[in-house]
This record gives structure tokens, C-alpha cells and sequence, in this order.
């Protein structure tokens, strides 16, 4: 299997590593404007003369591109697998016709917390769900000057309401589509950025799910945490320090799932997985992460 990756910043450099470790692939290729040392380069993907000979699509490029990036490939070859980086697009954009399989990468669902949870609360009445995740930019990526990161820019797709909507995904994949919403996405630090550096809301899904979402990028302290609260019991899930612990009504708790250690690459092996095996029903496909990209659209029309 011939692998082609769009864009290799730090997600594409991931993809590529975690890629090459897989026996089924035989080769992969990068369309980058970096100088790669023993790396089949181009510059760009209409360099390219014949994409047909690649099975598998990585668009992990900055965000603004990936409508571009995806129609293009798209008029080019039939029948592929098609992953494209989240979010799926910068905004919403004029549907086309293809036959190929196009995947949006929330890989966080195959995150063995996520999948617990998503067992757990198959058979149970969610009355409220608490999401935060915050990450401080300036750390988030060290390798890098988070200035010039895509995350400080919004005409790049930047800001926490794009760079961290697993939160939206993995909300709506858990708790059901949103159907009315209260939001604010608004900078409100002294970073060197231009985009949104915090977004809060609160929901309701279809689902009748009471949902308050914040996410940040001025958390000193990585935090990726959800508290749900049902009829039978309340649940504390972290997805740093990957915990599940479950308390009954008389307050006694549970420890349903402890993984101190856990690979860090495990949700992006696993996606691939799904996606190369043919059961890709946990992964989040075209039609939910257009669902997601239309959520922020309407979330940036109302922000102050």
C-alpha cells in the first residue's frame, strides 16, 4: 500500500512515523515545501503526475487548505481512503460528488477513556456533562515559536475553537447532535496571537444532554477532563492521567478504568486501523466533521 501525506508540520511528521510502522504499507511519500533528506519530496500536489497509484491520503496541511487539498485529490483518483486533519475545513464549503471514503481526524474517540465511556453510557440517561480542556501555547509545542504556529492565526484556521474541537466532536459523538447553544470565543489574554484564546458554551443536545464545553490556550497545566452526571451514578474521565472513576449515589467510588501509561501515538494507530480495515464505524467520517465545521461556523457568526 503507497501512502501519499500532505503537509508535514508536526501532525504529518506523526502520521509518517506512525505510518512506516505498519506491514501493510510499502512506501509513503510527503508534499512539502521542507528540503527532506532520503524522502520522495514534491513541492506540490500537482507535481505530482499520477496520484491513482497512492491507496491511502493524508491531508494534514493548515487548515485553510484542506477544501482545496481534498476536491483536488478527489478529481484525481476513485475508490481511495481520504483522511483529512481536523477540523475538515476552515468553514463550511460547496459540497462535491466523489466515490472515494473521506475520513476527518478526531482520533480521540479511539481513546480508551473515550471508548469506556462510550460503552458506559450506551444504556444510561446522561442529565449533564462538564467538558474543559486547556493547554498553555506557548508550551503546547516547544520545537516551535507558538507565534508563528497556525494556532495564533485565524486566516490559518488557528484559535482554540478549530485547534481543539475534539471537544465538539467527541461531545456530539458521546451526548448527540447540539441543538441550541449560549457561547462566547473571544481572545482575552496578552498572547501574540490573533485568534481565540478561549471558548466556553453551554448546550443541549438532541439527546436532551445538558452540555457546558470550555476550552483554552492559557492553562499553565495540561487539562483534558469531563464530569457526567447520570440517573445511576456521576463519572470523573481523565484523559491525561487516563482515569475513569465512577461514584453510586451514596457517593462511593469506583476506579472502572486506571492506565497511567499509555502510548501517546495509541488513538492515531488505532484510527489508521479502523480506516485501512474497512471498520471505520468509530471513525468520525465526512458528514460528522462537516456537522462540526458547520457548529463553529454558526459559533464565529454569534462570538462577541
Amino acid at each position: 500500500m503507497k501512502v501519499l501525506i500532505i503537509g508535514y508540520g508536526s501532525i504529518g511528521k506523526r502520521h509518517f512515523e506512525i505510518l512506516k510502522g505498519f506491514d501493510a504499507v510499502s512506501s509513503i511519500d510527503v508534499v512539502s515545501r521542507q528540503e527532506l533528506a532520503n524522502q520522495a519530496t514534491y513541492k506540490n500536489l500537482a507535481d505530482i503526475e499520477n496520484l491513482e497509484i497512492y491507496d491511502y491520503f493524508i491531508i494534514s496541511s493548515v487548515t485553510v487548505k484542506h477544501y482545496e487539498q481534498l476536491t483536488y485529490i478527489c478529481s484525481k483518483v476513485n475508490f481511495k481512503n481520504i483522511l483529512v486533519e481536523k477540523p475538515l475545513y476552515d468553514r463550511a464549503h460547496e459540497r462535491f460528488e466523489t466515490n472515494n471514503k473521506i475520513f476527518t481526524a478526531y482520533n480521540l474517540r479511539f481513546h480508551h477513556i473515550l471508548q469506556k465511556l462510550k460503552e458506559l453510557l450506551s444504556t444510561q440517561k446522561v442529565y449533564y456533562a462538564n467538558v474543559i480542556c486547556g493547554q498553555y501555547l506557548p508550551s503546547w509545542r516547544p520545537e516551535q515559536d507558538y507565534k508563528k504556529s497556525y494556532s495564533a492565526h485565524a486566516n490559518q484556521g488557528g484559535g482554540v475553537l478549530r485547534d481543539l474541537s475534539h471537544e465538539l466532536d467527541y461531545s456530539t459523538w458521546l451526548f448527540g447532535d447540539v441543538i441550541k447553544m449560549e457561547s462566547i470565543s473571544v481572545k482575552v489574554s496578552d498572547l501574540e496571537i490573533d485568534s481565540d484564546d478561549i471558548f466556553t458554551a453551554i448546550m443541549v443536545t438532541d439527546k436532551k444532554t445538558i452540555l457546558n464545553v470550555t476550552m483554552d490556550y492559557l492553562s499553565k497545566t495540561p487539562i483534558r477532563r469531563l464530569i457526567i452526571h447520570t440517573k445511576e451514578r456521576s463519572v470523573e474521565a481523565d484523559l491525561i492521567n487516563n482515569r475513569l472513576l465512577s461514584y453510586d449515589v451514596n457517593a462511593n467510588q469506583s476506579v472502572l478504568l486506571d492506565s497511567p501509561i499509555v502510548d501517546k501515538n495509541h488513538t492515531y494507530v488505532n484510527m489508521h486501523k479502523a480506516i485501512l480495515s474497512g471498520d471505520a464505524k468509530d471513525v468520525c467520517g465526512f458528514e460528522e466533521g462537516l456537522k462540526i465545521v458547520k457548529l463553529i461556523d454558526m459559533i464565529k457568526r454569534e462570538e462577541l
